[in-house]
């Protein structure tokens, strides 16, 4: 059986206000919650018209009002560019104001540049990614906080604040089959259909391999969702869907760099890079990125077909589409994900 959920960076729409491309972007998650979708997919970028919610808390904290199913999945906290303390703090709020409902998603942040200005070394982001993670379980399940690091000395500080969830909201992590799979985490990754059945059992090797470590992290988790990342856009014909995203998709390769800078900053071989090879965002070619099984783009049948294939082959249990993307109006992302819950999630239920 296949789960099913929406990815999202939460692009600017330049055509409309920014209050009422928030107030759109919550009536789409009331319908995705309606419709049956899993789960809720938020990215973290800064500084770039690819993400205006560089605060994946605010937005979530919003959302968490306006659903009542739909599990909140940061994907990634980019835990470098965080204090520890906070973030600690404001996962128990999130967890609570959603009543249970948030998971965590964990990185270190795919662009050089965004830890430059926060005042980071790009190269001790792996280090600080591992020291931040320990210090995040450890004030998750103590009472109290002791950590002595490279980067961070707490000596005896009260948690106060605790996740509804027991010990922790479920962790996930992007990109590294191997770490995610040793550490038990809930996995996302990419490629064709044809790679995937070679990525599923290397994951799920690893998370048998290593479940019996002393310390393993998602102790909570029997049934890890292991999937990949779509952009999808359906509409009521082959032809309208292909125009529409080939306009849509330009626009989202525009997105990416930040303003000023002559390249993205993502470093190549990491994170969304390594799923992707040349992103982003293929320059903009959508044809090619509907060759490569990035950009997934049809009628109601021709997407039913693919989803059914990817069910059948890739070894996954869970399917992630990027339903608003680009300069999709909110009139266009709805009734795509309407025609896609129709079509695709009872045939794969």
């Amino acid at each position: 059986m296949i789960e099913f959920g929406i990815f999202d960076h939460l692009e600017r729409q330049h055509a409309i206000p920014l209050a009422q491309q928030f107030s759109e972007r919550l009536d789409l998650l009331d319908l995705a919650d309606w419709l049956g979708f899993w789960g809720y997919h938020l990215a973290e970028h800064h500084q770039s018209p690819l993400s205006v919610a560089p605060s994946q808390n605010v937005f979530l904290a919003a959302a968490a009002q306006r659903t009542t199913r739909l599990a909140l999945v940061p994907l990634v906290y980019c835990l470098p560019l965080y204090h520890p303390l906070r973030l600690i703090e404001e996962i128990a709020m999130l967890d609570s104001l959603s009543d249970g409902r948030l998971q965590i998603g964990v990185g270190r942040a795919i662009s050089y540049l965004e830890h430059r200005f926060f005042g980071n070394d790009p190269d001790e982001a792996g280090e600080r990614f591992r020291e931040e993670l320990a210090i995040l379980v450890e004030g998750l399940t103590r009472d109290r906080l002791t950590y002595h690091g490279r980067f961070h000395d707490f000596d005896d500080v009260p948690m106060v604040l605790r996740p509804t969830q027991q010990p922790y909201p479920p962790i996930w992590y992007p990109g590294n089959v191997e770490f995610a799979a040793a550490n038990g985490f809930h996995f996302l990754g990419g490629g064709p259909i044809r790679s995937l059945p070679g990525l599923a059992a290397k994951y799920r090797d690893g998370w048998l391999g290593h479940r019996d470590d002393l310390g393993r992290l998602n102790p909570h988790v029997s049934e890890p969702k292991v999937g990949t990342v779509r952009v999808v856009f359906v509409a009521d014909s082959d032809d309208e869907a292909h125009a529409i995203a080939t306009r849509a998709f330009r626009v989202r390769a525009a997105n990416w760099p930040k303003p000023g800078y002559a390249t993205d900053g993502v470093e190549a071989g990491s994170g969304e890079a390594a799923n992707t090879r040349i992103h982003p965002s293929f320059g903009g070619d959508a044809q090619f990125a509907m060759k490569v099984e990035a950009l997934i783009a049809g009628s109601p049948a021709t997407v039913k077909q693919y989803v059914e294939r990817y069910a059948a082959e890739s070894g996954m249990n869970y399917f992630v589409g990027a339903f608003q993307w680009g300069d999709l109006t909110h009139a266009e992302a709805a009734h795509s994900l309407e025609l896609f819950a129709q079509a695709v999630i009872p045939a794969a239920a």
